[in-house]
C-alpha cells in the first residue's frame, strides 16, 4: 500500500475539525473502538484502520469533503456496505475513508420509463423489494443481495445468478450522479436508454472508487416473467456438468441462470439450508428457464435431453415457486454454508471460456492436492465466473499464504487458459499485484492514464488495482534519445 504521508497524520486534529464543520453531529468517526467497524471489507485477510471516517448525509457534504481533500491532499476510500471481496474498501493509515450508508433511500420509481432511481447505500434486493408488488424486479442479483449497496454494485460491476441472460450491472444502469475528487458534481446518462458521445458510464462501471463518488444510480428495471422453472441435474462428474453447460449454451438457449456446485459444496448448502439437493452427486446444475409457459416446457425438455446425453444421473423440476426459491436459496448460502464448516475461507473470483469448465476444475483438484487445501466450488457456469472457495485456518501454521497462493494459481490458470483475473469481484489489492500476467505496461499505462484524467494527484482509493502506480506527470513524459524527441517534425502543443 501506499507509504503514509507523514505530514498528514501530524494535521490529524485539524482535518478531523474540518470534517467536524462539513459534517457535524456524529459523522465524524475518530474514536479506535470505532474505527475498528471500518478497517477491512469481505476480504478480512487484509485490515488496516484509516485516520478517520467521514459518513455524510447529503451530496452537498460528499462535494465538500471531496473539494476539501481535494485542496489538502488528503486521499479518501470511499466504501459502501463493505461486502468487496477484492479488499477494494481497504482503508488507508492515512487517509479518509468515505461511507456512504446514509444515502439509502430510493428517491424515485418511474414505472413508465421502466428505472429506478436510488441513492448508493439502497441495498440491492431493496431496489426488488421496492417494485415488486407491481409485478417488476432488478435483474442483476450477487449472492450478497440482502446486504450489498447497488453503489458498489456499480464500483465492482457485480453480477448475479442471472446476469447471464439479463446482464452485469454494468448493462443495467442508466445514469450516474458522481462526485469528482475536486467537488464537482456530476451526471452522467439518465432515464433515457443510450446517451451520446464517449461511453462514460462503461467507465463509472467497474471502477473501484478510483474516478469519483457516486451519489445516485438510476437503474433499469424488468417486468417478471410469465413463468420461472428451475430445474436440479446431478452428475458423477464435473467434467459432465461442464460439458452440458457448454452444450446448452452452444445449442441456442439462453437460461435466465446455470450455476454449478461441486461436491463439496453440495453437502455444505444442504446441510444449511435443506434445498433438497441430491448427495450422491459429484456436480450439481441449476438451471433456470423463463417465459411465456409453454417455450419454458419446450426448453426444460430440450436441457433434460442435452443432460442425459452428458451423464446426468439426478434430475429435478420445481414445481411452484416455493420451491423454485428454495433451489436458489441453497445456492446463495453457499459462501456462509461453506464457513460454518471451515474456520476461514478465501473465496476467489476468475472467468474462463465455457469449454475450459472441465480442464480447469481438473487442475483445481490438482492445486488442492499440491497445497494440502480443500476447495469448494460454486459459480455462475452460464458465463464461466468461476468462485472457488479455499478452506483454510489462519490460526495454523502458514494456511493463509498457501491459500493466497493457491487462490493466485487459480487465477492465473484462468488467464492462461484466456479468461480474465475478475468477473464481478473486482481487482483491489487481493489481484492487484497479478494484473502483469494479464496486461503488460503499454495496457496498463494506458489505462492509469484515464485515472489521472479524472483523478491527477492520485487521491482516490490508490493502491488499488494497479501493481505500480505512476504519477500522472511520469506517464506524459516523452523519451528522449540523444538529446532530441521522437517525431521533431510533429507540432507541439
Amino acid at each position: 500500500m501506499p507509504e503514509p504521508k507523514r505530514d498528514i497524520l501530524a494535521r490529524k486534529d485539524e482535518i478531523v475539525a474540518r470534517l467536524r464543520d462539513i459534517v457535524p453531529g456524529e459523522g465524524v468517526i475518530v474514536r479506535e473502538e470505532e474505527l475498528r467497524a471500518y478497517e477491512t471489507d469481505g476480504l478480512t485477510a487484509y485490515r488496516q484502520s484509516p485516520m478517520v471516517v467521514v459518513l455524510p448525509s447529503t451530496v452537498e457534504q460528499v462535494s465538500k469533503v471531496m473539494a476539501y481533500c481535494h485542496e489538502q491532499g488528503i486521499r479518501v476510500v470511499p466504501r459502501g456496505a463493505g461486502t468487496s471481496l477484492s479488499g477494494g474498501a481497504l482503508p488507508l493509515e492515512d487517509g479518509i475513508l468515505l461511507g456512504l450508508g446514509k444515502f439509502n433511500r430510493i428517491l424515485e420509481i418511474d414505472y413508465e420509463n421502466r428505472c429506478v432511481v436510488a441513492q448508493p447505500g439502497v441495498t440491492n434486493l431493496g431496489i426488488t423489494k421496492a417494485v415488486e408488488h407491481e409485478g417488476f424486479y432488478y435483474a442483476p442479483d450477487p449472492s450478497s443481495q440482502i446486504a450489498c449497496s447497488i453503489g458498489g454494485n456499480v464500483a465492482e460491476n457485480s453480477g448475479g445468478v442471472h446476469c447471464l441472460k439479463y446482464g452485469l450491472t454494468t448493462n443495467n444502469v442508466l445514469g450516474v450522479e458522481m462526485v469528482l475528487i475536486d467537488g464537482t458534481v456530476v451526471r452522467l446518462g439518465g432515464k433515457h436508454l443510450d446517451s451520446d458521445g464517449y461511453d462514460m458510464l462503461g467507465l463509472i462501471n467497474g471502477s473501484e472508487g478510483l474516478l469519483g463518488v457516486v451519489t445516485e444510480v438510476t437503474v433499469r428495471i424488468l417486468k417478471s416473467p410469465e413463468t420461472a422453472r428451475a430445474v436440479l441435474v446431478g452428475f458423477p462428474s464435473n467434467e459432465q456438468a461442464g460439458d452440458t453447460v457448454a452444450a446448452i449454451i452452444s445449442s441456442g438457449i439462453v437460461p435466465a441462470g446455470v450455476e454449478m456446485m461441486d461436491k463439496p459444496a453440495i453437502h455444505a448448502a444442504e446441510d444449511f439450508v435443506q434445498a433438497g439437493y441430491p448427495l450422491d452427486v459429484e456436480a450439481l446444475l441449476i438451471c433456470e428457464l423463463d417465459g411465456p409457459e409453454a417455450e419454458v416446457d419446450e426448453l426444460l425438455a430440450r436441457v433434460s435431453r442435452l443432460a442425459e446425453e452428458n451423464g446426468a444421473t439426478y434430475e429435478r423440476v420445481s414445481k411452484d415457486e416455493e420451491e423454485r426459491a428454495r433451489f436458489w436459496a441453497g445456492r446463495k448460502a453457499a459462501f456462509p454454508a461453506v464457513g460454518r464448516v471451515t474456520p476461514d475461507y478465501y473465496c476467489m473470483d476468475g472467468t474462463i471460456p465455457r469449454h475450459r469448465l472441465a480442464h480447469v476444475l481438473g487442475r483445481m483438484r490438482e492445486m488442492s492436492e499440491h497445497y494440502g487445501l480443500r476447495v469448494a466450488n460454486v459459480f455462475h457456469a452460464g458465463d464461466g465466473n468461476l468462485h472457488p472457495l479455499i478452506m483454510y485456518d489462519a490460526n495454523e501454521g502458514d494456511q493463509l499464504e498457501r491459500a493466497e497462493n493457491f487462490g493466485a494459481d487459480i487465477l492465473k490458470l484462468c488467464v492462461e487458459v484466456g479468461g480474465v483475473l475478475t468477473g464481478e469481484h473486482g481487482v483491489g489489492v487481493e489481484k492487484r499485484d497479478l494484473m502483469g500476467t494479464m496486461f503488460n505496461e503499454v495496457d496498463l499505462n494506458t489505462q492509469q492514464r484515464v485515472k489521472c484524467a479524472f483523478d491527477p494527484n492520485g487521491l482516490l482509493n490508490p493502491g488499488k488495482v494497479f501493481p505500480t502506480l505512476h504519477r500522472c506527470a511520469e506517464l506524459g513524459r516523452m523519451h528522449i534519445s540523444r538529446g532530441k524527441m521522437p517525431f521533431p517534425d510533429l507540432p507541439r502543443f
